[in-house]
């Protein structure tokens, strides 16, 4: 079953449009000016986690404007990436900005694909998301709970509130499909997703590695780091707990930033 049909939501105007520079301007993104779903830094934060030296095909899952599959581009040359995105003004604004000057070094290893993941296999196959593709796996989910308090602008509310209770079962479903025995999956989540996260785990992925991330010590825990090896059976770890202190952001912010999930 595809997931829920998103709002009507109109394409923003070229005048709604800002262009971006991130990670020290090593990549641009266009995205809406006002309202709609700007990349921040939950994007860089899951970048960061991509070995430099990883190679290979590459998806991110819910793609939006392009953040993570263009940041994860610029630390690993080696790798391939496919951004997945069903929101059609968010997929064309991802294939403009791979398409800008400014990323034209980065643009021969990114294809965008305007599709609704969660769509049965036939209609994935169709647009090459073959079962077994992928080395690699990032995803940030849309990971508000289904029900809860929607943004007023219909383009972010789409982006990080799931649409129906069980959402990140079957994402977590199709992500393990995509997944080629041995592949790894990095996804950025909220603390509470936890329990739909190992439930979702279970009999697909191993090896689960955990890190809390918060924004002070005694603070609690904001988002959390996940990242697991397709097929495997090693048992849970849990990292140690990361600090976004201001050192950690600005090297998040300027790319230097180098963490370790698994």
């Amino acid at each position: 079953m595809n997931s829920p049909t998103p709002p009507e939501v109109a394409p923003p105007a070229a005048e709604d449009i800002s262009k971006d520079a991130f990670l020290g301007g090593t990549f641009h993104l266009l995205q809406p000016r006002r309202g709609g779903f700007r990349a921040g830094h939950d994007a860089l934060l899951l970048a960061a986690t991509v070995p430099r030296n990883a190679a290979g095909h590459a998806l991110d899952m819910g793609s939006g404007a392009g953040a993570v599959a263009l940041a994860a581009a610029v630390r690993a040359p080696g790798l391939s990436l496919v951004l997945a995105e069903r929101e059609p003004s968010m997929a064309a604004l991802a294939r403009a900005a791979i398409a800008l000057p400014e990323n034209a070094a980065l643009a021969p290893r990114l294809d965008v694909v305007e599709l609704d993941l969660l769509a049965p296999r036939p209609v994935r196959e169709a647009a090459g998301l073959t079962d077994g593709r992928f080395d690699l796996v990032l995803s940030n989910p849309p990971f508000h709970p289904a029900g809860g308090r929607l943004s007023p602008d219909a383009r972010r509310g789409v982006a990080k509130s799931m649409p129906e209770p069980g959402f990140l079962l079957r994402w977590l479903a199709v992500a393990g499909a995509l997944s080629r025995h041995g592949a790894r999956l990095t996804m950025i989540l909220r603390p509470d997703n936890l329990p739909e996260l190992l439930e979702g785990m279970e009999g697909r992925f191993g090896a689960l590695s955990l890190r809390a991330v918060h924004s002070a010590p005694d603070d609690p825990a904001i988002r959390l780091l996940a990242s697991a090896i397709r097929g495997s059976r090693a048992p849970l770890l849990m990292r140690p707990p990361l600090v976004l202190d201001e050192g950690l952001r600005r090297a998040v912010s300027s790319g230097e930033a180098e963490i370790s999930v698994s």
